[in-house]
């Protein structure tokens, strides 16, 4: 694999997920224009779950695209799949607001989102799969964790959008056009984006030769520790891009503090991914899916109190920091792992499914079901509650998983 290959595919999934990611960390300011209500609780959840609308089509678009990139390449499913994120970001740019054309705002949004979660549901699989197949077999931990880094990365432009905006905007121009502003960025790169992922080779057909392994073939127990660890793996990612929406509504902290949290979590996220991607490649998938994930179930709630006793911008900024870090470098790793299990013929399809559906249910939820919590207990520790109970259930998932990783002494790569 080239380099500008690997840029190509790694800047193109950026791009997709800061535009799908940018409607979360906004929650509060598009609430405000699409559901307007007495009730802040009311705004915000009708906020949250359209963005977790989006995730309902995540396993729609990844089975039909999916299906697509394993019969016809996957270089056209990428590039069908950038140009519905495109079109949907900039028609979501300029959707008037319910003080404009009443209920037909938010009936727009969900629709435009719904678009979304299929272009962003039908893209992991393809991308992942090229980038596992175009990369030597003793670096694939690293080629094929650049699926996160590159979410990390949306995240990082994401953050750095709003912590920009809200600080050189009013609340209340933050509310009114700033929000769109984010998003407009997004759209703007969808010339840049197809030109880069047309430059990307076909893999489908050319890449290496697999040998047939028994193991591989048992999809329906890959199907099922792949969905449990991606259902562990997910709701800690969007408790992390909940927490910009978190420190505003619980902690009361200012709007440029909440998007330096989105902002950490993205740099982590960069960072500890492909950190797990090399040392799964140096020591095997199965440790560091596991002990990072260990340390984090025994330290997320402590640095919850931590930050809620606290109460400080370092404090959220720094928890935000040692979570994010121990829940990424495990998460690489199993997604890695996930990838390898599946047959050549079948993996753009069931890698995207497993993984939309893992996010469809327990994603897409995660954010309503964190402020359903808060809001029913009274509990500011309620996010770190729910980040321990899916991680135990990760653990029981890594019993049906076995090592992928090649060895070096002696036996085949897998």
């Amino acid at each position: 694999m080239q380099k500008r290959h690997a840029a190509a595919a790694v800047i193109g999934n950026a791009l997709e997920f800061y535009d799908f990611l940018t409607f979360a960390y906004f929650a509060v300011q598009i609430g405000h224009v699409f559901f307007p209500s007495k009730n802040p609780f009311f705004e915000l959840m009708a906020t949250l779950l359209t963005f977790g609308g989006g995730f309902i089509m995540r396993p729609v678009g990844a089975v039909v695209i999916g299906r697509f990139a394993d019969r016809i390449g996957r270089k056209p499913a990428m590039m069908w799949c950038f140009t519905l994120m495109g079109l949907s970001v900039l028609a979501m740019a300029l959707i008037p607001s319910y003080a404009s054309i009443g209920v037909a705002a938010p009936i727009i949004l969900v629709a435009v989102r719904l678009v979304q979660g299929f272009a962003v549901g039908g893209d992991v699989g393809p991308t992942t799969a090229f980038l596992m197949e175009a990369c030597p077999p003793s670096q694939r931990g690293f080629y094929c964790t650049l699926q996160f880094t590159s979410q990390g990365i949306a995240t990082v432009l994401a953050g750095v959008v709003g912590l920009i905006l809200a600080n050189i905007l009013s609340d209340a121009a933050l509310t009114a056009y700033g929000w769109r502003i984010a998003v407009a960025l997004g759209a703007s790169v969808l010339p840049v984006g197809l030109y880069l992922r047309r430059t990307v080779p076909e893999t489908l057909e050319t890449g290496p030769a697999e040998t047939a392994n028994p193991e591989k073939a048992d999809i329906g127990r890959v199907a099922v520790a792949g969905l449990l660890i991606i259902m562990g793996s997910t709701t800690s990612v969007y408790v992390f891009n909940y927490m910009s929406t978190y420190a505003q509504t619980v902690l009361h902290m200012k709007a440029n503090v909440s998007f330096a949290a989105t902002l950490v979590f993205g740099i982590c996220n960069v960072v500890f991914s492909t950190i797990g991607g090399v040392l799964s490649d140096r020591y095997g998938r199965r440790p560091i899916m596991l002990w990072p994930r260990v340390a984090f179930l025994f330290v997320s709630i402590p640095v919850f109190m931590f930050i809620v006793r606290d109460g400080t911008p370092f404090a959220l900024l720094a928890g935000t920091a040692v979570l994010a870090a121990l829940a990424q470098t495990s998460s690489a790793a199993a997604l890695v792992a996930i990838t390898e299990s599946l047959p050549k013929h079948l993996r753009s399809t069931t890698l995207a499914t497993i993984y939309a559906v893992g996010v469809a249910l327990f994603g897409g939820t995660t954010q309503p079901v964190v402020l359903w919590l808060l809001h029913v207990t009274n509990d500011k520790l309620a996010p770190s509650y729910y980040l321990a109970g899916t991680t135990i259930i990760y653990f029981a998932a890594l019993l049906l998983m076995r090592e992928t990783a090649p060895v070096k002494t002696g036996r085949a790569d897998p």
